[in-house]
């Protein structure tokens, strides 16, 4: 029995190719469209060169421009700096669907209104006080205008970008530090509780600590020049887009409220019982994975946005390729463990996949602006190592935590800040308005940069792992002494009573079957 032919028989093409090649009109069709193309091509190139010209690229020449060029540049710097903002913020949605899915099902809605409250309390909290601690001038340890935004110019300091542009995106950063501790939290933590930690993070501890680092006179951002803490380092503290101040902050307050709340109920740990040990399943893997891309989505923001300059094409670019990397590495370093050494070994888990592609995030957002290619995606691996290691560890310490926030934003957080002083390539310094300046390159120990700046990286980042997780497990523990409902761990029923936290703390269940 002869096959069947699908198509048109053979030489089919080359006749009908042939045949509308002979036809006028169609010579005169495809002219058409070839000269607008061409006409397009051209019209792009002139406003390229234009363009460049306007923006004053090369980018050293900021001292030529005139009025309307700087406030054309500083124009596109906002606006750069709010869809950065937008993207950020979108995280949200991402932070919602990755916790809502690896939380179990009795937990959803409680997870769910948690991520909406935090985001509405970060906002005003920010607005009245966080900003200001943060990023306004005072001392070496705390800003001390620009409360309510009142008293702040129209402009953030040197960068052009206006300040209410910054407020926004330095929000959306407060909130992921403030989302991040939930997930460490889920399944134990009463609403009230959660209310009033979101209150202390978003308005005291994030922001003040937060000022050390990225402050204009945060005393680790003058570290190591004359007269300011540790001269005779002779650098300071570098994080370009939050391996510290967002992620290991997060991280952090995540395991102190992990340690105060305890477990949940009926948590069995892996050195307790190898056959039915480790987290509980997760009830909607496809949900959280989709909010993991939604978060890697987002992270586009998060670091090149960093730059606060659309000016610095190269330096986001690299930026934007980094990120992407050191995800990848992270994904398929954590997946191999798990495969090779795992408590399911042979089988390849999505959870530690997904947490491996998050950590790799982490750990590149520190570094991005100053490693290359090759040394993201050696960070990515690492990550990806240190999540696959660090969750066994939790398990090790009967610690729980239910979507591996510690090992991801804390522990790679830490890692992340390190990895500026052993993979920064030598090659950049830094993004300015009008682009990079790379006069000062940041240069690694392994790129035979000695180890000053690595030395910086791990004092800096010590000083804040340290004193972050000593006021937060102080903070943790006098509001779990409070009296119920506003002690921090949920009443005893909330856990096991028919229909778990959803039902007990909001009269709802995330699904109706």
């Amino acid at each position: 029995m002869k096959p069947s032919v699908i198509g048109p028989p053979r030489g089919h093409s080359l006749s009908r190719i042939r045949e509308n090649l002979s036809k006028p009109i169609n010579w005169k069709l495809g002219l058409t469209i070839f000269s607008g193309k061409l006409v397009g091509l051209i019209l792009v190139l002139m406003a390229m060169n234009l363009f460049t010209g306007l923006t004053g690229i090369p980018v050293f020449a900021a001292d030529t421009f005139t009025p309307a060029e700087t406030k054309l540049v500083n124009s596109i710097n906002t606006v750069w700096t709010l869809v950065a903002a937008f993207l950020v913020f979108g995280m949200q949605a991402g932070f919602v669907m990755l916790e809502a899915g690896f939380a179990r099902k009795r937990e959803t809605v409680n997870v769910l209104l948690e991520c909406i409250l935090d985001t509405a309390i970060c906002g005003i909290s920010f607005w009245a006080i966080g900003y200001a601690f943060m990023f306004s001038e005072g001392n070496g340890f705390i800003g001390q205008h620009w409360f309510f935004l009142q008293g702040a110019p129209e402009t953030y300091q040197t960068t052009g970008v206006a300040l209410l542009a910054h407020w926004i995106f330095q929000f959306a950063f407060a909130d992921t530090a403030s989302t991040i501790t939930s997930g460490a939290m889920i399944g134990r933590t009463s609403f009230r509780g959660d209310i009033l930690y979101s209150i202390m993070v978003t308005a005291f501890i994030y922001p003040i600590i937060g000022h050390w680092a990225w402050g204009p006179d945060g005393f680790l951002v003058t570290m190591g020049t004359k007269g300011n803490f540790l001269p005779e380092l002779g650098n300071g503290f570098r994080d370009f887009a939050g391996s510290t101040v967002v992620h290991t902050i997060g991280g952090v307050v995540s395991l102190a409220g992990a340690i105060v709340l305890g477990p949940r109920i009926g948590r069995v740990f892996l050195p307790d019982d190898k056959e039915r040990g480790g987290l509980p399943a997760a009830h909607n893997l496809p949900l959280a994975v989709t909010g993991a891309f939604l978060l890697w989505f987002g992270w586009y923001g998060f670091n090149p946005g960093s730059t606060l300059s659309a000016m610095d094409i190269a330096g986001i670019g690299r930026v934007a390729a980094n990120t992407t990397l050191a995800a990848c590495g992270g994904a398929l370093s954590a997946m191999t463990l798990a495969y090779y050494a795992g408590s399911f070994k042979g089988k390849f888990d999505v959870g530690f996949t997904v947490n491996g592609l998050l950590g790799g995030l982490v750990a590149i957002t520190a570094p991005c602006y100053w490693v290359s290619p090759f040394g993201s995606v050696i960070i990515g691996l690492i990550a990806g190592a240190i999540v696959f290691f660090g969750i066994y560890l939790l398990e090790y310490l009967r610690i729980d935590d239910p979507v591996g926030a510690v090992p991801v934003h804390g522990m790679n957080g830490i890692f992340g800040t390190w990895a500026i002083g052993l993979f920064a390539c030598g090659k950049y310094g830094a993004t300015t308005p009008t682009g990079a300046d790379n006069s000062a390159p940041v240069t690694g120990l392994f790129y035979g940069g000695g180890w000053d700046v690595l030395i910086a990286q791990v004092i800096g980042n010590g000083i804040i792992t340290l004193t972050t997780l000593f006021v937060a497990l102080i903070v943790m523990w006098v509001i779990n002494q409070l009296p119920y409902p506003f002690k921090l761990r949920v009443e005893p029923e909330g856990e096991t009573g028919v229909g778990g936290l959803d039902v007990f703390e909001h009269g709802a269940e995330a699904y109706n079957h």
